[in-house]
This record gives structure tokens, sequence and C-alpha cells, in this order.
């Protein structure tokens, strides 16, 4: 099957969807170093014991080292700025990801399965490619209470029940080693507003502002990763980073699909 050609019309539409936004994004912004992020220590250290690793959606914020990754995304700006610096990467789907199973080692899907219809596919995906063992970085958004316009506006299918988002990656084969609260998203509903009116209305100069001010900043005024073991208090919390492990073999996973184009992985 076509890794860019989704079964179904919703995913068609989402797809078009988030290229619209991301595509335009992607085009006006500059590539932002792995080592910039407040996720480097973490990933450094996981980094040294991988073979193979696989970062899915990155766009023009990979949080994993440019050499020996392999990224995958749905945007061809993004993909072009990224091969521009060396980086191997690949036009597909987290729901359809062209490798065969267990190849990686560390697996890492920042702001990914809260963007699809259907994650319990995306996460069979990502356990299917997962080697026994595997480390798996995950982040997403919590607490549906939190809806607000600018979910809305990046994309975003659903916000998880932090219970249920336990009880999902089990079903998937991954058990939570560590997390921590996670994110850059402003504090400030005002600033949010003015931020997507200017990307709606104004965008040209809304990305100069946004790549020559606001990143920047928003990097260097990023706190340290606290990492606590299992899930972290989660009251009050936007956002969150997990570590996992691949435990055991998901039969969900494993028979998402066994006849992948062989891609091979960045080495």
């Amino acid at each position: 099957m076509d890794p860019m050609n989704p079964r179904t019309p919703d995913e068609q539409r989402l797809l078009e969807a988030n290229r619209e936004f991301y595509d335009h994004l992607w085009q006006g912004a500059r590539l932002v170093d792995p080592e910039s992020f407040n996720t480097w220590p973490l990933v450094r250290s996981l980094v040294s014991g991988s073979r193979g690793r696989l970062e899915v959606a990155p766009g023009l914020r990979p949080r994993l080292p440019l050499e020996g990754t392999q990224f995958v995304d749905i945007s061809m700006p993004a993909i072009s700025k990224l091969r521009a610096r060396g980086a191997s990467a690949v036009l597909a789907l987290v729901s359809s990801l062209p490798f065969r199973d267990g190849v990686f080692d560390l697996v890492c899907a920042f702001d990914v399965v809260e963007h699809v219809d259907d994650d319990d596919r995306a996460l069979a995906e990502l356990s299917r490619v997962a080697a026994p063992g595997a480390a798996f970085l995950l982040s997403v958004p919590l607490h549906p209470s939190h809806w607000s316009a600018f979910d809305d506006f990046v994309g975003h299918r659903r916000r998880y029940q932090p219970e249920r988002l336990l009880e999902k990656l089990a079903e998937h084969g991954f058990s939570v080693h560590q997390s921590a609260v996670y994110g850059m998203q402003p504090g400030s509903s005002r600033l949010l507003d003015l931020g997507m009116w200017c990307l709606t209305h104004r965008r040209e100069q809304a990305m100069w502002w946004y790549n020559r001010v606001f990143m920047p900043l928003g990097v260097r005024l990023q706190k340290k990763l606290s990492l606590v073991a299992g899930m972290v208090e989660t009251e009050g919390v936007d956002e969150i980073l997990l570590l996992c492990r691949k435990v055991r073999a998901c039969g969900q996973a494993v028979t998402a699909s066994r006849s992948r184009p062989a891609v091979r992985p960045a080495s």
C-alpha cells in the first residue's frame, strides 16, 4: 500500500488540512537544531545505546540528531529542509510507516498522535516498527476539558485523559518508565489568540516574527525537563512527555502490515 494514500475520506481530509497548515508554516520557518531543546539531555542519553532511530513528524523541530536518524513527515517543505541539512527523510504517514517490523531501537513521536483520527492505528504502527525493549518518546496534550480554539487551529483531534492514555499505550505494548511536564505553548490565551489571528491574516509578517523573535525566545526560556518515575502528577498540566519501553509484541501492531515497502533506515 502507498504510505501516502489514506484509506478513508476522513484520513484524506485530515491529511489535506494538516498539509495546508503545516506546509505554509514550514515554508517560512527555519530548522531548529535538536541540541537547542530541553529534551536534548534525555535524547543524548538514549541515542548512545540505539542502533536504529526513527522520528515521526518532526517538521523543522527535530528532537533526535539529524545524523543517523530516519525522519518521516507529510510535509515536503519540511522534508526538503531536513534533507538540505543532510538528514534522511521520507514522505509517509504515521499510520502507514514504510519500514519493516522491529527495526528501530529508539522511536520518537512528538505532538503527532493527537492529530490523527485513528490514533490506535498510529500507535500500532509505531509499536510495529519498534524493536523489543526499544525506547519510545511520546508527547501529547492532556485533558479534554482544556480544549481551546488553539487545538482547532493546529489540527488536534483530541486531548487525552491521563488514565486512558496509560491504558492505550499498554494495549500497544508500551510501558511508561518516566514522564515530565512538557510543551512550549504560551500560557496567555490573549497571546495565543493574537498569534492565531496573525498567522491567518498576516502570515508573512507573523512568520518573520515567529522565526526571528518568538521561537528563539521560547527556546531560550524553556524550563529544564524534570523527569519522574512513572506518570507525573497531571492535574493542571497541559502537555506531557512520556518515556516508554516496548515490553511485548502487540497483536494489533504486528498484524498492521508485514508487507511494507523496504525503506532502509538511516544508520
